[in-house]
């Protein structure tokens, strides 16, 4: 191959691999361009040099995937004046990239092996503002330091501790951590004063080793783009074993219904927070579930005042006046949209002729919604203990500089100013529940709703706080909490009462089965499964292809955007290939041996939320899974549409109690 075949394949992985996947800063483009990876590779590996994947060059030395490279690389912010540590040479590819970026590069290999091979190609690529040192990586280059970057490779997060004092102020280390070699956590690290440092968790990045041998086997035997004869058998298998509906309203669910039997809590998911049919399919399951087995109210993934207002409205109750609306903060598509509106106005006519006690009840499980939580407590509070109300604004208003940016509470209370909050509301939770006798009298189900409110905004307070020291200590927090409030919503509706809880699929499936768990977080499946266990019944969601409402960064525009093929190698693939458009699929004991054996092999799912980028949907929308493991039933929906969101005009006409009025 010449030089101007890899020019072109570098200048395509560039533009395909790292910028296409929202990698922006045109200087760490341009160093990648620069730096010829195959001159990292012997002779013989060298036709793989641009592909999306690390490669194994021998048994001691790996060239990193260049998209990996690309983003740690953004994340240091290296100017051209910047003295850069690097922390473990490996073969220097990556050593490479900073020499393109920095004035000075100082590389520290712990394997004296590896130092010399890396230092004779860097030196053939005139690298000469580098140094590579043969010492102890745990220990860093104090003695050349302090340092503007410090880049740290895979299998030296153990040794942070020790480095990040060698970063100047404001400096930064971005380190490739994780026990799974196909999945990498990136966290950054910033010293921001002499003795304070912030912690970030940017991504967890999904590293594609590439199997040599086969790669050249598959493109020889059946072309590049070809699955391979064992994959193409499981397509049929799953054919076989499924039950195929033509449309979601003339789906045949009795034998779903017999299958989830006697269980207490029914989760269904999503594969999105913005697909049409993923919602219609799940309410007309609940239709069913309300219907014929007596389930006794929904919980969703949303906060607990909006759906009070839903809750209120379906019921025909009275509604409290507020300055609010439901569903109106971001993402407001996500329950505001007309396949919710459906399902709401069936729900208040179907309670319409039961008696108060055995009206189906609408909930809220999550927890963002800490001010309207805030202001439905004392709002409580003024109608039967004014006094309290008082007392409650006064510990409350603990929180209020950060009523319009909760999440900015996050980095004040790292100052010991702002500490009390926790004790305040925690407090406020507690003298409402040491009253319940008195302030239950009034009015049982309102007393519920505001100690709901008030538990909600202690985790709040816990999330948002949390929240600024990383991801997987938030999501379990969350999580939790919504688990909780399920808990204590089957207690309040009865010991035979029957839950449905609608949320993402990410959170309804046994986080077990997904790589979920090698990062140490749980989700409400996994917590459902060991409280109830065969209670718990478990339906999951996906599809092809198609549209999905979502925005590209948070507190962004809705768009409606076209929804990327799913992936080689993924469950979505597989059931693409089964030529069957919708179906549901069981995957517990009743699901034919041979059908279980072959999904249990672990692969790639698609989970989009309500921020969508398919110019990086490999590494934001796919995890790793176990599908018989975390759900008892998948429904099959090839192609989508995205919900469709409601306007102003939509809701025109119904009456003032309606949850949606703006």
């Amino acid at each position: 191959m010449s030089n101007a075949d890899f020019e072109q394949l570098r200048s395509a992985m560039v533009k395909d691999q790292i910028e296409g996947r929202g990698v922006r800063t045109p200087g760490v483009l341009a160093a990648m361009r620069a730096v010829p990876r195959e001159a990292f590779l012997p002779p013989a590996l060298q036709e793989f040099a641009y592909e999306d994947a690390a490669l194994a060059i021998d048994e001691e030395r790996t060239l990193p995937q260049p998209y990996l490279v690309a983003l740690m690389a953004e994340v240091l912010s290296i100017g051209k004046h910047s003295k850069v540590l690097e922390i473990g040479t490996g073969c220097g590819y990556a050593t490479a990239v900073l020499c393109q970026l920095a004035a000075r590069v100082y590389s520290v290999e712990s394997n004296a092996a590896l130092a010399v091979k890396a230092a004779a190609v860097l030196k053939n690529l005139r690298y000469t503002h580098l140094q590579i040192v043969h010492a102890d990586s745990n220990e860093g280059l104090p003695s050349e330091g302090p340092f503007d970057a410090i880049f740290v490779n895979p299998g030296g997060s153990e040794f942070v501790g020790a480095l990040k004092t060698q970063l100047t102020v404001g400096g930064r280390m971005v380190v490739s951590a994780g026990t799974d070699p196909a999945v990498r956590e990136l966290i950054c690290v910033t010293r921001t004063r002499a003795d304070s440092y912030t912690i970030e968790d940017i991504a967890d990045v999904r590293v594609a080793p590439l199997d040599v041998e086969a790669q050249r086997l598959r493109m020889r035997e059946t072309g590049p783009t070809s699955a391979g004869p064992v994959a193409a058998t499981l397509p049929q298998t799953i054919s076989r074993a499924v039950e195929q509906f033509d449309a979601i309203e003339s789906a045949n669910l009795a034998p779903l219904l017999e299958r989830i039997g006697d269980a207490r809590v029914v989760l269904i998911g999503e594969a999105s927070h913005g697909t049409s049919e993923f919602y219609r399919m799940r309410e007309r399951i609940s239709r069913e579930l309300v219907e014929r087995k007596g389930f006794r109210f929904i919980a969703i993934e949303a906060d607990w005042p909006d759906a009070s207002r839903i809750d209120r409205y379906v019921r025909h109750a009275g509604h409290r006046p507020s300055k609010w609306s439901a569903f109106a903060r971001f993402p407001v598509w996500m329950w505001r949209n007309r396949e919710v509106r459906e399902f709401v106005e069936w729900l208040r006519g179907h309670n319409a002729g039961l008696p108060d006690r055995e009206r189906v009840a609408f909930h809220g499980l999550d927890l963002y919604s800490l001010y309207n939580s805030i202001h439905a407590v004392v709002g409580y509070l003024e109608d039967v203990d004014p006094l309290t109300a008082g007392i409650a604004r006064q510990r409350y208003g603990c929180l209020t500089p950060w009523q319009s940016d909760p999440a900015s509470y996050g980095h004040a209370a790292l100052s010991a100013s702002y500490r009390g909050c926790e004790k305040q509301v925690v407090s406020m939770l507690t003298e409402l529940l040491t009253k319940e006798r008195r302030y239950a009298s009034h009015d049982g189900e309102r007393f519920y709703d505001a100690v709901q409110n008030a538990r909600l905004v202690a985790n709040a307070e816990r999330y948002y706080r949390t929240m600024y020291y990383g991801s997987r200590a938030s999501w379990n927090l969350r999580d939790s909490h919504m688990f909780e409030t399920l808990q204590s919503l089957l207690a309040f509706h009865g010991p035979a009462s029957k839950a449905i809880v609608w949320a993402h699929n990410s959170h309804i499936g046994d986080a077990r089965a997904t790589e979920m768990s090698r990062r140490g977080e749980h989700n409400i499946g996994q917590l459902c499964r060991t409280e109830f266990g065969a209670g718990a019944y478990m339906i999951g969601f996906g599809t092809h292809s198609g549209t999905v409402a979502a925005a590209s960064d948070w507190d962004g525009p809705m768009e409606v955007k076209q929804v990327r093929p799913s992936m080689t190698g993924s469950y979505e693939r597989l059931c693409h290939e089964s030529n069957v458009a919708n179906f549901m699929l069981p995957l517990g004991s009743q699901a034919p041996g041979a059908l279980t054996a072959g999904l249990s092999q672990p692969r790639l799912e698609r989970a989009i939320g309500v921020i969508y980028r398919p110019e990086t949907e490999l590494q934001s929308h796919y995890f790793q899974a176990v599908l018989p493991r975390q759900f008892d039933e998948y429904i099959w929906l090839d192609r989508t549409t995205a919900v469709t969101p409601l306007g102003t005009e939509t809701v025109e006409g119904l009456p003032d109690t309606y949850p949606f009025g703006l």
